[in-house]
């Protein structure tokens, strides 16, 4: 019996309709999991930038910050980083392949990192892939731009963690554990 005339099903095609169905599902996933990050227009909001008023405040709003917004903190010191390699081409070959890691093992996950049937957190995978980005790339001789770039990174991460006020901020459960042990309430006002 001869399939002439029927209409092939996806199933059966290997050609180029798979592949457009492949690259939608990765552009899906890249909009969902670039979606997850907290928006630059709360992160930057003016009305939420102030002095802290001691100490222990500056250091609360450091820790609720750096949970609130870890996605767009990660992705800020990684365009400094990538900012800084524009100038040492292997040095950004390597960085283009860590992007690659850091985008499908961080970025664009739907499910929690499983290996050897374990479960893996998303901050070990956050600090597992920078650690892994960082040795190889001090690997490739450029140590003093990715000392330099890191440094300028963190300094704009606390910059903006200790400015950034925290009182109208909403933490999930999750999130709210990690910084105060508490449930999923409005954080305390930190003015």
């Amino acid at each position: 019996m001869t399939s002439y005339g029927t209409i092939p099903t996806s199933s059966s095609q290997s050609g180029p309709s798979t592949h457009l169905e492949y690259l939608s599902r990765a552009k899906e996933r890249i909009k969902e999991g670039l979606g997850t990050r907290r928006p630059w227009k709360l992160m930057f909001s003016l009305h939420s930038i102030n002095l802290p008023g001691n100490f222990p405040d500056a250091v609360t709003r450091i820790k609720t910050n750096l949970a609130y917004f870890r996605m767009n903190y990660a992705i800020i010191v990684l365009i400094i980083l990538f900012l800084s390699l524009l100038w040492h081409p292997i040095s950004l070959i390597v960085f283009v392949v860590m992007m690659a890691a850091w985008l499908f093992l961080y970025f664009l996950r739907d499910e929690p990192l499983v290996v050897f049937n374990r479960t893996i957190d998303d901050r070990v995978v956050l600090i597992v892939l920078s650690i892994l980005t960082i040795v190889f790339l001090f690997l490739t001789h450029a140590t003093w731009n990715i000392v330099g770039s890191l440094l300028i990174g963190a300094a704009v991460v606390l910059v903006h963690a200790v400015f950034r006020r925290t009182d109208d901020l909403f933490l999930d459960e999750e999130a709210a554990g990690l910084t105060s042990g508490v449930s999923s309430a409005p954080l305390a006002s930190s003015s």
